[in-house]
């Protein structure tokens, strides 16, 4: 079975540098499954840096919905970068779909697999309370998933500054 390594941390903390050389400890070439979507000038542009940083080491499955899927039919062709549950989750919420259904069957899928799957995640536990009753949904099913994920997974890392610290 493949491991399961979950990096957290907050905006801009370094954590998909840090996942992306997670990913590549594992083999020399990996699977970037992307979920961010590009509606502005401005989203084009940071998936456009990402993928600079990342080289010719990748390959990028796109997959802004269906993560479970995307990650059956990557399963034997190396380790997986899922980059980001957060993003996913938006998209799976504001999609009008059950988060919490979609996230358990992503915590089930998870075991199953037989090449290492890295997911990054935001942390969401460490801000204010959000203003408005969407925000403060967004916030509660970010954390819910991401403790229902650190649960399964075989490794924990958060990202401070650039540097991982090891959780579990």
């Amino acid at each position: 079975m493949g491991r399961t390594v979950l990096v957290t941390g907050g905006a801009r903390s370094g954590k998909s540098a840090i996942a992306e050389a997670r990913a590549l400890s594992f083999a020399p070439r990996a699977i970037y499954i992307a979920t961010a979507e590009a509606r502005d000038g401005e989203m084009a542009a940071r998936i456009a840096a990402h993928q600079a940083r990342r080289g010719d080491n990748w390959r990028t499955h796109a997959e802004p919905l269906d993560l479970t899927g995307a990650l059956a039919v990557t399963d034997g062709q190396g380790p997986r970068l899922v980059d980001c549950l957060t993003l996913w989750l938006t998209n799976v919420m504001l999609g009008g779909h059950d988060w919490q259904a979609a996230g358990r069957a992503l915590v089930a899928a998870l075991p199953a697999q037989t090449d290492p799957v890295i997911l990054v995640t935001n942390e969401v536990g460490a801000g204010i309370v959000p203003e408005n009753a969407l925000a403060r949904e967004f916030r509660d099913a970010a954390g819910i998933l991401n403790q229902w994920i650190a649960a399964v997974a075989d490794e924990v890392t958060l990202a401070v500054a650039g540097l991982p610290l090891k959780v579990k």
